[in-house]
């Protein structure tokens, strides 16, 4: 049996992995020349990390993973703890620990094991034929390959996903803009083994501890869609964003590089329910393109692979059955992930000012048991509990 893998980001890797594992050969295109991470950083949430740990990259992950001991947050005005709490009861309930990566870290590893000679860059997909023995694919340099089926990870701009349809999905604008990028860890921001954020004004500063030493950090501004912003004015354009907010915030902004840091517009679509036609799938962001507001992404592609390769590995009534059971497994899932999302993105960002300013004033009551807990169902509906 072979699989045609569209996509080498996190999502299509996992899957070629997962597949060979189970004994299923893998052939994967990605559309670019050269890889190039969108994103600072990424949360692998444990069950992200179990998925990871059932296809033999436990130790990988760890390896690179940050040390993420407690999370708090922060009055944006005067710096001042809301809530702070230590994230051991989560590890202690789901079993495994959360690790914040470099995404480009996380993205080597995975290619690395996989064999980055393997792969085949500069192939964009332009058509899909299938029948009843296979699929065919064509590329825009015309060249072909032939499978047994297609796994289509190719992105929240997926080409795979209107033949999957038959119709364009558009994209929803989240109403917000996120800047992101690392930084060395200075413990005046925030301390070096915690998951901080300041909070106020429907906006949002955040750190995260990765590894050698430095922050993911990422700042969230509601904003209208469009605006002419470049790397040339973002400082002066957070300087104004964030005019008014506590020295720490103000100490970040004066120390990251403009050069390396993200400005993303974030947009999400609405949950699907048909992943599958035929012997083609849609797999990661090409079914469930999410705002990272749960952190639950790149788990949630995770979790796709690892559910794909073991239904095709334990059931026997062909390609086209196992993957309507993927469709069936994956979608109620992955809508829930994908609403949540969006909820917490609109309590974050002041879509309902009032909502927000209630979520402030719990979170100065907050002991933790309440945050964790809802972590804990997220992270205990993965397919490894």
């Amino acid at each position: 049996m072979k699989a045609i893998i569209i996509g080498a980001g996190i999502g299509g890797i996992s899957s070629a992995i997962a597949l060979e594992n189970k004994g299923i050969t893998t052939q994967v295109f990605e559309a670019v020349k050269e890889m190039k991470p969108v994103g600072a950083a990424i949360s692998i949430w444990p069950n992200g990390v179990k998925c990871l740990n059932a296809l033999g990259l436990g130790e990988k992950i760890k390896a690179i993973g940050g040390n993420m001991r407690t999370m708090a947050y922060f009055d944006y005005r005067h710096g001042s703890p809301l809530t702070q709490f230590s994230m051991s009861p989560l590890v202690q309930r789901v079993g495994e620990t959360p690790y914040p990566v470099v995404r480009a870290e996380l993205q080597n590893m995975l290619i690395d094991h996989y064999g980055k000679s393997r792969i085949q860059f500069g192939k964009r997909l332009a058509t899909i034929d299938q029948n009843r023995e296979g699929v065919t694919v064509t590329f825009e340099d015309g060249t072909q390959a032939q499978g047994d089926f297609l796994i289509a990870a190719d992105g929240t701009h997926s080409v795979a996903r209107p033949y999957v349809l038959e119709k364009a999905l558009p994209r929803r604008y989240a109403g917000y803009v996120n800047w992101n990028g690392l930084v060395a860890v200075d413990e005046t921001i925030a301390p070096a083994s915690q998951w901080t954020t300041y909070v106020g004004e429907g906006k949002r500063v955040s750190l995260m501890p990765v590894s050698h030493h430095r922050f993911y950090f990422f700042f969230d501004v509601p904003l209208p869609l469009g605006l002419a912003e470049n790397r040339e004015t973002l400082k002066e354009n957070l300087k104004n964003y964030f005019a008014g907010w506590c020295p720490a915030v103000q100490t970040l902004i004066d120390t990251l590089d403009p050069s390396t840091t993200n400005r993303v517009e974030i947009h999400d679509i609405d949950p699907f329910d048909q992943f599958v036609k035929g012997r083609v799938a849609l797999l990661g962001d090409a079914a469930h393109s999410t705002t990272p507001d749960i952190g639950q992404g790149g788990c949630a592609a995770i979790e796709d692979a690892v559910v794909l390769a073991d239904i095709l590995a334990s059931h026997s009534l062909g390609i086209e059955d196992c993957l309507q059971r993927y469709q069936q497994r994956r979608t109620v899932r992955t809508r829930d992930l994908v609403l949540k999302a969006r909820k917490r993105c609109d309590v974050t960002h002041a879509i309902d000012p009032q909502q927000t300013e209630a979520w402030y004033q719990e979170l100065r009551s907050e002991t933790g048991e309440r945050i964790l807990a809802g972590m804990c169902e997220t992270i205990e509906g993965g397919p490894l509990g």
